[in-house]
């Protein structure tokens, strides 16, 4: 299928939509859960034909197609589709450039259009001596060049420990990312490709099993510190619902290349427990981190996101103080006792968020 070819779309899109049409047909590989879950059923209700393809491990929404595949295994996948086509396929489960390579074979003659969810932690400077960024200055798209970053398929991307021990685990999920989207980039791809690189997502309540805002939450509620660095740097944060309907906006769109996704405004550490603590009627306490031992979305180094061309391609996210003091309470609403998540443990584990990103979509 030509790169020339439009996705064909279709104009019944609801109310709750950024966009003025949805891909007729779409392909969403992964998609199960928390805001990839919300971009299944926003589809379908925008009124696409959507396909979902998984290993089994959930049941789609009534209303869409499910094909079972493990979409590792190239011979399988490709049987498993049959004679499918898709206007527009979004991939919330691509981690590495073996996948990469894979779904370029597999989908090039199925769809015009392949979406790639990213993520910001491409751009982290401390997962590559290639990437520099500035402090005090959001990072643009062309920090991270898909078209010339290296790419090595020897090393063994199909398994998950031996690349963490190759790397590191923060970084090889960054660097899987990195490479992932240079494979879709690299010569002439055989359809038209964007990623969108996603801030930290946050809201949901319950429907966020990261634990990551739940962290913050439970924390404050209890009176115990919140493990920060000396001079915590902020970060970006996109709300679930929002990172759903950019997905879908940027299949429907010629959009190509690299998209930003996020809220405008970051927020620091201290900044997320002050609102925490508001929220509560409380005082946040503080200690400050040592190593890995730190919450999530403490960062001691630089790198929020510039959402300038996510903006000149219509795609809105709203303010950051519009929606994070109602995800805030959802988190609380969800730990307080007799809530779906009062049954943890405790609050949520410190350290690297990106095992978590990971497993959001």
């Amino acid at each position: 299928m030509s790169n020339a070819v439009p996705p064909e779309t279709t104009t019944n899109a609801g109310p709750d939509t950024a966009w003025d049409s949805v891909p007729r047909r779409v392909c969403v590989i992964g998609g199960t859960r928390y805001f990839g879950r919300h971009l299944v059923t926003l589809l379908r209700d925008a009124g696409a034909r959507v396909t979902l393809v998984n290993r089994g491990s959930a049941p789609p929404p009534p209303g869409v197609d499910h094909v079972r595949a493990d979409r590792d295994d190239e011979a399988a996948l490709t049987a498993a589709l049959g004679d499918r086509t898709f206007d527009a396929v979004i991939d919330q489960v691509l981690y590495t450039p073996a996948q990469a390579a894979v779904a370029r074979r597999v989908f090039a003659d199925r769809t015009a259009r392949y979406v790639m969810t990213s993520t910001m932690e491409v751009y982290d400077p401390a997962t590559s001596p290639l990437v520099r960024t500035a402090p005090g200055v959001p990072v643009t798209e062309e920090t991270v060049d898909p078209a010339h970053w290296p790419v090595d398929l020897a090393l063994p991307w199909h398994d998950p420990a031996a690349i963490a021990r190759h790397f590191g685990g923060a970084t090889a999920y960054a660097e899987g990312k990195r490479q992932a989207e240079a494979v879709l980039a690299a010569g002439r791809p055989p359809f038209g490709w964007a990623s969108v690189r996603s801030a930290h997502v946050l809201g949901g309540g319950a429907r966020d099993f990261t634990g990551r805002l739940a962290h913050y939450t439970e924390l404050v509620a209890a009176g115990r510190p919140v493990a920060v660095h000396e001079q915590p740097r902020p970060t970006s944060f996109v709300q679930h619902r929002e990172i759903a309907a950019a997905l879908a906006a940027v299949a429907a769109s010629p959009a190509v290349g690299a998209v930003n996704a996020a809220s405008a405004e970051p927020l620091d550490a201290v900044g997320l427990s002050e609102l925490v603590a508001d929220r509560l009627g409380t005082t946040a306490r503080y200690r400050r981190a040592e190593g890995a031992d730190h919450s999530p979305f403490s960062f001691d180094r630089w790198y929020p996101m510039d959402t300038r061309r996510a903006q000149s391609l219509g795609l809105a996210f709203s303010p950051l103080h519009d929606w994070l003091p109602a995800a805030v309470t959802e988190a609380v609403e969800a730990t307080a006792p007799g809530g779906p998540r009062a049954s943890t443990g405790g609050p949520a584990a410190t350290g690297s968020t990106h095992p978590n990103d990971r497993k959001a979509a």
